[in-house]
């Protein structure tokens, strides 16, 4: 396994200061930052066996749409053929999954299952 990089060094050698983790949200960035925390997180069993974090000891069912499955399938399989990490499809969902609890707030989460109402006191043309 590769040596992780000293940060606190790296700083210092460029005459700067470490403040703090900066977090890439989406795009290029946000894919390296993925694949970064991937490689950090999942550890393999001392007993041998797929590569997982060790804090991920709850396991529930996940309902999911076959596209979406189809869609993590295939970013899984991109991170292993370019990156060369060892993930299952549900591992990536589980680590994106637990990104965004990280970032969401009451209120973002409470308007994701609001069900959509029209405002009252409007009806429809031709009713009424």
């Amino acid at each position: 396994m590769k040596a992780r990089p000293d940060m606190d060094k790296i700083a210092k050698g460029l005459g700067g200061e470490r403040r703090g983790r900066v977090e890439a949200r989406a795009g290029y960035f946000g894919a390296v930052q993925l694949l970064a925390d991937l490689e950090t997180r999942l550890r393999a069993p001392a007993g041998g066996g797929r590569p997982t974090n060790p804090q991920w000891t709850e396991r529930r069912l996940l309902p999911l749409a076959p596209a979406t499955l189809r869609r993590l399938e295939e970013l899984a399989d991109k991170i292993r053929t370019d990156r060369g990490i060892s993930i299952e499809p549900m591992q990536l969902a589980a680590l994106l999954l637990e990104k965004a609890a990280e970032r969401i707030g009451a209120d973002e989460a409470e308007n994701l299952v609001r069900p959509v109402r029209a405002p009252t006191g409007l009806r429809r043309k031709g009713r009424g």
